[in-house]
């Protein structure tokens, strides 16, 4: 048998590349294409683009942005048949819109043989208003199968060159090839982005003179730009990550300058300098935190008897919590207005904070505003200001020497702590006397989960007690939960724990503000035994119940957002009927630079069996590199859990 496996392998081989001979460098359709079943590059694909091309410039007769667009998708499976439904967007001001023309559409299969193809017919193409602003143009592929070949085109000439188109390296599925072109006069200046991290296989720019001309002899040179990347992941979303918009490998554009052929110039990014002073007079921000608040009148006399300032501080931070309510509005630029909360009592994110803000102020603390982008809404522009990249707005308060973070919305929020939404990486401090600057969101401590687990075994049967202390994040999730229905927390508390009889039910932290949240009960285990013997999980309690990396390749970084640290003690109390025949193995798993830990230990003293299981997540935010090495880790935390079997048997 053995002289034959070498040919059968190679015979496998030969097959396999003869199924995957796509034509990736242009958008004919080959025989290979149509052909091919496979994609080996990545076997869970359902479709994947071969070829895709973009070419974006500025028409020379009537001075329009114009884009020509090319797809050739191929079509492995059913479940790959929703690529064949195509969403173009158009859009329109109160002036001007949008022009999508050419739709042009293919399906090619094979068919006993012989290949078919199959052409969009014009009736099968909609237009759909979404809204004053957008439309949407909708068609689907006709006869598609799998193993179909598609392919489609379009032009849109946009009279909005202020807004330069961008293109989409990466999406839902992968491609093999994925090319734009860009002509940009040099009279536009845009500062141009390349997000998402990958690297480009073709990036060149060559001048062409005189590549756009007016009626009165005035021209502008062009940049001519060439961009592609090859083998291109799927972007799958998974936890413990932002937007994906923050990931998607893609080249943007933002309008720095243009210059008029009249030479006329008029700049559209500034510097922080000219948006600080900007701000300083703006109606909606700067006006509002400048305004006078009559601090005596609206705080409680007892505040201002507090001679330390920290003391105030937390007081009217309290005051703010309790007696004036977010109505779920972002919005950062508009609709902040401190008299129209006063009078409601309500308010969007800027008008309570900036409310916050000035009652600090007026009791002589230091404070000044931090703009931010939430988690949902991407990582803002660093390089320079885009203040549309912001729709959040936070208090930082600076007391003997220290500074804290501070978001009035949330009733739960301890003093110092922010709103999960809005660790995003970086917020811009705004002084409007010696200028703004970058500031990290990054909470300054761990947050911690302890489970203290304390069992008896006596006349077969386990009981015991167990301690829980959450800290940071952790504590704020389970104090909400549990102050907004304590009876209902009680209840998803035994329905997750189904083997136990959870009794004395106690919280110990009453505060809905504590920095931290504990809680002790008492139980009875119901254990499963085999005659004489006991097979004992100690993981009563887990921390994961599965390994929340599951890809097989992740492209962005995994962002818990804060770092993380959880501790299981457990202690087994044993009288003289039983004896301990097996334990778990220990076990010490180190992550790469040393950026987390992984301990797992037993012991017997005596009659007590104690055990010990640490984790330490000690970064907020590891790169993309430490994904194959966090996948083990949790893994390996899941397989603890879950097979850590003590084993107890009867002594007489």
């Amino acid at each position: 048998m053995k002289k034959y496996t070498f040919p059968i392998l190679l015979l496998i081989t030969l097959f396999t590349f003869s199924q995957e001979n796509y034509n990736s460098d242009t958008f004919r359709v080959s025989l290979g294409d149509i052909e091919g079943r496979n994609f080996t590059k990545d076997s869970t694909a359902n479709a994947f683009v071969i070829y895709e091309y973009g070419n974006s410039y500025i028409d020379k007769n009537n001075y329009r942005l114009k884009t020509e667009e090319k797809y050739k998708i191929k079509i492995l499976n059913r479940e790959g048949f929703e690529n064949a439904n195509i969403t173009i967007y158009q859009y329109k001001n109160s002036n001007q819109k949008e022009k999508v023309e050419d739709i042009f559409g293919t399906t090619y299969n094979m068919v006993d043989g012989e290949v078919v193809k199959t052409q969009l017919q014009e009736n099968d193409i909609f237009r759909e208003q979404v809204d004053e602003n957008r439309t949407l143009i909708k068609f689907t592929l006709p006869n598609i199968k799998e193993g179909s070949v598609i392919t489609y085109s379009y032009k849109t000439t946009s009279p909005f060159i202020f807004k330069y188109h961008g293109w989409n390296f990466q999406s839902e599925i992968p491609k093999l090839y994925s090319e734009y072109n860009t002509s940009i006069p040099g009279n536009y200046l845009y500062n141009i982005k390349l997000v998402g991290g990958k690297k480009l296989v073709t990036n060149e720019s060559v001048i062409e003179k005189k590549c756009l001309e007016t009626f009165r002899g005035a021209s502008a040179d062009c940049a001519v730009s060439k961009y592609a990347m090859k083998n291109i992941p799927a972007f799958s979303e998974e936890d413990y990550m932002t937007t994906k918009s923050n990931y998607l490998a893609r080249i943007e554009y933002e309008l720095q300058t243009f210059k008029g052929m009249d030479g006329t110039v008029k700049h559209y990014t500034k510097t922080w300098d000219a948006v600080d002073k900007e701000l300083r007079t703006d109606k909606e921000i700067g006006k509002q935190l400048k305004k006078k608040v009559n601090a005596n009148n609206i705080l409680p006399s007892t505040i201002f008897k507090a001679r330390d300032n920290l003391k105030k501080a937390k007081a009217i931070y309290q005051f703010v919590q309790e007696n004036y309510s977010w109505n779920e509005e972002y919005k950062l630029f508009t609709g902040a207005s401190i008299n129209k909360i006063l009078k409601t009592n309500s308010g969007n994110v800027s008008s309570i904070n900036i409310l916050l803000h000035n009652l600090l102020k007026e009791s002589s603390i230091e404070v000044k505003p931090v703009f931010l982008s939430t988690r949902e809404n991407g990582f803002p522009t660093t390089l320079f200001p885009v203040l549309s990249d912001f729709n959040y707005l936070i208090v930082q308060a600076t007391i003997n020497n220290k500074s804290y973070l501070l978001d009035a919305t949330d009733d739960y929020l301890n003093f110092g702590e922010i709103p999960f939404r809005c660790l995003n990486d970086k917020g811009r401090l705004v002084d409007f006397k010696t200028g703004s600057s970058w500031i990290d969101l990054k909470p300054s401590k761990p947050s911690n989960v302890l489970y203290n687990v304390k069992i008896n075994l006596n006349n077969d049967i386990l009981s015991g007690n167990v301690k829980t202390k959450r800290t940071g994040y952790h504590a704020l999730n389970a104090r909400k939960s549990y102050h907004k229905n304590n009876s209902e927390y009680l209840n998803k508390l035994e329905n997750k724990h189904p083997d136990l009889e959870i009794s004395d039910f106690e919280v110990l932290s009453e505060s809905k503000t504590s920095p931290d949240f504990k809680e002790t009960y008492n139980f009875e285990y119901n254990y499963a035994g085999a005659g004489d013997k006991i097979y004992l999980n100690p993981f009563i309690f887990k921390f994961f119940n599965e390994n929340p990396l599951k890809l097989q390749e992740r492209t962005y970084p995994i962002d818990f957002g804060y770092e993380d640290s959880y501790l299981y003690m457990f202690q087994l109390q044993l009288n003289d009927d039983y004896e301990v025949l097996e334990m778990p193995k220990k076990l010490n798993l180190i992550l790469p630079n040393n950026t987390g830990q992984l301990v797992f230990s037993t012991k017997q003293v005596g009659k007590n069996l104690n055990l010990l299981f640490k984790i330490d997540f000690k970064k907020s935010i590891y790169d993309v590199d430490y994904y194959p090495y966090l996948k083990q880790f949790f893994s390996k935390i899941v397989d603890i859990q879950n097979n850590s079997l003590i084993l107890l048997k009867k002594t007489n």
